[in-house]
């Protein structure tokens, strides 16, 4: 088959950028230190399943949380005039627009003791601790991730066609069986799109654990960046569990977005 000349930059930049690492991220993972054949990188890297679960489980959680907030969010945003729709869109935005690492430099500085919220809660009389733990964790994840979320269901719901939703008033139908019957099922592909860009990055990220979380709720991106440099084998082989997992978990999504898709 010919390629056309304008998909050739395309076709090197994921040659370059995306097929070589992978290739040599699956080399070192079944190689030992000597380049020879091995399994012991996976060996190794099995010792860490607790830390994959528990990052797996946290990624779940945040995406949750993600499209609880977003759904109605996106929703009410796609039914506002357009110059409405503009504004809250770019007040979403504003925020990634800052560096990642400041962004959660900024919730230390609100968390930490004696900070802003933990003095106001003390004032209420509530003493609890809002660093270092599993919830700062999740917290911090939701807000480094939610606009993933919500860009892609407000771009869906916003091509709603508004005469559907009419012509149900017009047929009897309430609110809650217009959001079932019709909002929903239309809305499918926004909510798998969601999911996957904001699923993706929070099972994957690193440095949100290693300042908002405590000693028992660090990442598997974080292991990661903690070893690869000195075990390049063993990096590797966890990377590529990571990236199968994540994988599987695509494709499972992706079929039920089909099935919803063919029975709507």
């Amino acid at each position: 088959m010919r390629l056309r000349r304008p998909s050739i930059p395309y076709i090197m930049w994921m040659v370059i950028f995306t097929i070589i690492p992978i290739f040599l991220i699956g080399f070192y993972a079944f190689t030992d230190r000597n380049g020879n054949f091995s399994l012991t990188a996976f060996q190794k890297a099995f010792g860490y399943m607790n830390v994959f679960t528990s990052s797996l489980w946290i990624a779940l959680i945040s995406t949750v949380i993600c499209l609880v907030i977003a759904y109605p969010l996106s929703y009410i945003i796609s039914r506002q005039k357009e110059s409405t729709q503009n504004i809250i869109t770019m007040l979403i935005m504003i925020p990634m627009w800052m560096n990642f690492l400041l962004r959660i430099y900024a919730w230390v500085m609100l968390l930490q003791d004696n900070g802003p919220i933990d003095t106001m809660l003390s004032f209420l009389g509530i003493n609890v601790s809002l660093l270092h733990n599993r919830g700062a964790v999740i917290l911090g994840m939701v807000y480094e991730y939610l606009p993933f979320m919500v860009l892609p269901l407000y771009t869906v719901m916003s091509k709603i066609d508004n005469r559907l939703i009419e012509a149900a008033q017009d047929l009897g139908a309430n609110k809650g069986k217009i959001m079932l019957k019709i909002i929903f099922p239309l809305s499918v592909p926004g909510i798998i799109s969601g999911i996957t860009m904001v699923f993706v990055p929070t099972a994957s990220t690193f440095l949100v654990s290693q300042y908002l979380g405590g000693t028992n709720d660090i990442m598997i991106g974080d292991i990661i960046d903690r070893i690869f440099w000195s075990d390049q084998n063993t990096g590797s082989a966890i990377a590529l569990i990571l990236m199968v997992s994540i994988f599987a978990f695509l494709v499972i999504l992706n079929f039920f977005g089909d099935e919803e898709a063919i029975s709507a």
